[in-house]
């Protein structure tokens, strides 16, 4: 067990108007440890990160580091201090190069000018450290994969020379084989004494990865242990207050006649034409690495990006999905893997994100009536459960898992008849996710179909009923979700080839 305390949060507390969001908790974190803090959406966990960061102010209660008490004035004062705080969301500068984005704010200077060999220098040293002297310094962030932009929002923080970092949500959107290079990095800063704030809802990693967790529920601490004297059960059972039985509840329902089919689909962002079929009643699972082309697969099918060939039939009507506006029409609905810029307008109240895709029933001669679109939000934030104030409330304000809510609320309003879900779990709650499986399978039961992209197994193999594999670009496999394992689609994702599911008996 690490020795020395680095980090001590008593008491803390935090209050947005009348609502108590952090209700004294306390939280310590030990040099070389990687501690997990787990909870719901909406447990407290933004709120005491950004108390931590110094971009909240805490309302009560003292933090300490390395036992001086710590009192930062904003971020920029928590970072020369020692803390940098990793965000899902990346918080790097897309045009700027690599070395712009790790030494921003920090550059070595002499004379007032910046010192650029001294900034190659710390940066080679950093990147090296971490494994990845092949990233360019050279190169703008936005020409990076996801896995190396998390390298380079890494290699800032330890650039600042961190002592505590904080990780949120920092596999969301990263692959396999690009987490499993995180947790060498982070095993790396563990060895060198750095502490670390693990989030996470992928609890199977926590039980991996960290030494101790906290748990959160409704601002308060509901648990805290050692990771290797727990269970996922338990966790979940301190995150929500009671057992989840079922982690993918899954409604009764049977795939009947075809909905969907398309033929030689492709667009100018995909490397090869897919044809697929789905029936009413069933949810489609659909697998692959990160840039397979399962997203891009997606967008062709919805009419987000330039069609090259292709027809899409939906109940018997024959279109070419060449913009968004036909495909809504044909009756597809798509939630965007990137909520916050593609998926919900976030400025907007959620009666405005409900309705935009279909505003024909609260218009007349012209004009809106706004009396009778908030009447109608308000009746499905209580349909699909979201924790809000108003319709009115801004998006903005509200947790992952409701803003996800919002998005799906948004396409059950516009009448769609397939429902296209690009990671529609990612970066929420044990129970959103529950919620939302059941509402999946609630679209089966009423004759709809689902076409959902994860990067997460267990949930393919948990909420659908067939599964495709991507690989490089190209639809490679189609089968029932029984016929595959854990293992077997991994190995179609990173080789492209089948494996059949070995059954009891069977010689592997």
């Amino acid at each position: 067990m690490p020795e020395e305390l680095l980090l001590t949060l008593n008491d803390i507390s935090k209050n947005f108007g009348h609502n108590l969001v952090l209700d004294r908790v306390d939280f310590d974190l030990r040099a070389g440890e990687v501690q997990a803090l787990l909870g719901e959406n909406g447990a407290g966990k933004s709120t005491l990160i950004k108390i931590l960061s110094g971009a909240y102010r805490p309302d009560g209660g003292r933090m300490f580091i390395s036992g001086v008490e710590y009192r930062p004035s904003g971020p920029l004062d928590g970072r020369r201090q020692g803390i940098a705080v990793i965000y899902q969301e990346l918080t790097l500068a897309p045009h700027l190069t690599v070395e712009e984005n790790i030494m921003l704010g920090q550059e070595e200077t002499r004379l007032g000018l910046i010192d650029r060999k001294k900034n190659l220098e710390k940066i080679r040293r950093v990147l090296e450290f971490l494994h990845h002297p092949d990233i360019s310094p050279d190169i703008p962030v936005r020409k990076l994969s996801v896995g190396a932009r998390q390298v380079v929002e890494i290699a800032r923080a330890l650039a600042s020379q961190a002592r505590i970092l904080v990780m949120d949500e920092p596999t969301s959107s990263l692959s396999q084989e690009d987490t499993r290079r995180l947790f060498e990095i982070i095993r790396k800063l563990r060895g060198e004494g750095v502490g670390i704030i693990y989030v996470s809802h992928f609890l199977e990693e926590v039980l991996e990865i960290a030494d101790r967790f906290t748990v959160l529920r409704d601002g308060q601490v509901a648990g805290r242990g050692r990771v290797g004297e727990t269970t996922v059960e338990e966790l979940i059972q301190l995150m929500i207050g009671r057992r989840i039985s079922e982690l993918y509840p899954r409604l009764p329902h049977q795939p009947g006649e075809m909905l969907l089919s398309c033929a030689g689909l492709k667009s100018t962002r995909m490397n090869q034409p897919v044809d697929l079929e789905l029936r009413r009643g069933e949810i489609l699972g659909v697998a692959g690495l990160v840039g397979a082309g399962r997203t891009e697969f997606l967008r062709a099918l919805f009419g987000l990006d330039r069609l090259e060939s292709g027809l899409v039939v939906v109940a018997g009507q024959k279109f070419r999905p060449e913009h968004t506006g036909v495909s809504i029409g044909c009756g597809l609905g798509m939630l965007s893997e990137d909520r916050q810029v593609e998926g919900l307008a976030v400025r907007l109240s959620l009666a405005d994100n409900l309705t935009l895709s279909r505003l024909e029933p609260y218009v007349r001669y012209g004009f809106l009536n706004g009396r009778k679109q908030k009447a109608a939000a308000a009746g499905w934030i209580e349909r699909v459960n979201i924790k809000a104030h108003s319709p009115e409330q801004k998006i903005w304000t509200l947790s992952g898992g409701n803003q996800q809510k919002v998005a799906l609320a948004r396409l059950l309003h516009q009448e769609a008849k397939v429902f296209l879900l690009d990671e529609p779990t990612r970066g929420i709650d044990v129970r959103s996710k529950a919620q939302i499986y059941q509402l999946m399978g609630r679209l089966a039961a009423d004759n709809k179909a689902v076409i959902f992209v994860s990067s997460y197994l267990p949930e393919l193999l948990g909420v659908a009923d067939r599964i495709a594999v991507f690989h490089r670009g190209q639809l490679v496999a189609v089968r029932p979700a029984a016929d595959w394992t854990e293992a077997s689609l991994m190995k179609a994702a990173i080789t492209g080839r089948e494996e059949t599911k070995v059954g009891a008996g069977e010689q592997p």
